[in-house]
């Protein structure tokens, strides 16, 4: 029997979305687990909740700031363009790209962004300078995520209907094709030029030698949502949403182990200072505060409803939890793995950037506008 085509499982995410805003996933009226693997494909793939049976699979990836220019890129999907703002002087200029744009990927080194046009199949690149398209490229069907590794200038786009990640040279804007499968997850070693490339139905991890091709598997287990590297742990963290569990794959030896989370964990982020690792629980409403050095959570901490996206501002050692059904941010202490408060960020918040040099923070909307800055006060207000 063929293995099952990752459009499948995007049409089943498409089918749950009635059901999933009528009976939002709470994981002990959940028995069967294929239940719950697909309702965790539909809920941390990130669908708002006034969606309709024909909204669209959004990702993490519909925010990025370009921390040398302190220009913030959100993707505005159903216009068809991605809105750019000047943090220095507020100003924002709308640039038209593709159809559909869902991601985007900033390389600082070059001031470049690329973006991800699902509806269109390409990638959109805008040069930070002009705020304008300067090249069209042309990909396969539906692309999904965007990565950059800006010491080799490559980025790297996966798909969600072709077997194939498109590597883009952007010093040429010339493409060429990696036979490694479609991928919902990615995630760049640019010390060792190694891409790890994961796919929610697939219990494989690909690991993509990024110079010559050559890829090798680990299996891990399928139903994985989220993806974290840790570099100077050699760690690399995956979601593993039907288990309840994160996976940690030490990227040299491929030893795999496993840490007990919260109910349909679906997003990682680490403090490599710390030596911390954030995830949140979409079913169960929790960031689990991970010790990385014990593999072991420390602290389970309840936020707003149905979170799905984080990232972390090192500098102040905050936590920042996107509750894509509350409207709003959850802002965490790390220092003390305490919540310090919950603040307003627009329609369906789904992914988050932080200029921490400024101390900003934004949230990309499922609606308008397209990102809203988020008001959080400058220091932590609870002992």
């Amino acid at each position: 029997m063929p293995k099952p085509h990752n459009n499948v499982n995007f049409q089943l995410r498409q089918s749950t979305l009635a059901w999933l805003r009528a009976h939002p996933p709470r994981a002990p009226l959940l028995r069967d687990a294929f239940a719950i693997a697909l309702l965790a494909a539909a809920a941390c793939g990130g669908y708002a909740e006034n969606d309709g049976p024909s909204g669209r699979l959004i990702t993490s990836m519909g925010l990025a700031i370009n921390l040398s220019t302190h220009k913030v890129y959100a993707v505005d999907e159903t216009s068809g363009r991605v809105l750019v703002t000047d943090e220095q002087t507020g100003a924002t200029r709308a640039v038209k790209v593709g159809d559909g744009p869902i991601a985007v990927a900033i390389n600082q080194a070059t001031n470049r962004a690329y973006v991800v046009n699902t509806d269109s199949n390409s990638i959109s690149v805008i040069d930070g300078r002009q705020d304008a398209v300067i090249a069209t490229i042309q990909g396969g069907s539906h692309p999904y995520v965007v990565s950059v590794n800006e010491k080799t200038n490559k980025i790297y786009v996966t798909y969600t209907y072709d077997n194939v990640v498109t590597v883009i040279d952007g010093a040429t804007n010339s493409t060429e094709v990696l036979k490694s499968g479609s991928a919902d997850g990615i995630a760049v070693d640019s010390r060792s030029n190694t891409l790890f490339l994961s796919t929610y139905e697939d219990p494989d991890i690909r690991i993509v030698n990024a110079e010559t091709g050559a890829m090798s598997k680990v299996r891990v287990g399928a139903h994985l949502w989220g993806i974290a590297l840790d570099e100077p742990a050699n760690t690399l963290y995956l979601a593993h949403t039907g288990t309840a569990e994160i996976v940690g794959l030490n990227v040299e030896t491929h030893e795999v182990h496993t840490i007990p989370v919260g109910e349909i964990p679906c997003s990682v982020a680490v403090n490599p200072i710390t030596h911390s690792v954030y995830v949140v629980n979409y079913g169960d409403e929790t960031v689990s505060a991970i010790d990385a050095t014990k593999a072991r959570v420390v602290a389970t901490l309840h936020v707003g409803k149905h979170p799905q996206a984080v990232a972390i501002d090192m500098a102040k050692n905050r936590i920042y939890v996107a509750n894509v059904h509350s409207g709003s941010v959850t802002v965490i202490d790390g220092a003390k793995n305490a919540v310090i408060g919950t603040y307003g960020a627009g329609d369906n918040p789904y992914a988050l950037a932080i200029d921490a040099t400024v101390g900003r923070v934004y949230a990309a909307n499922f609606g308008e506008p397209a990102a809203t800055k988020v008001e959080a006060p400058p220091i932590a207000i609870r002992k």
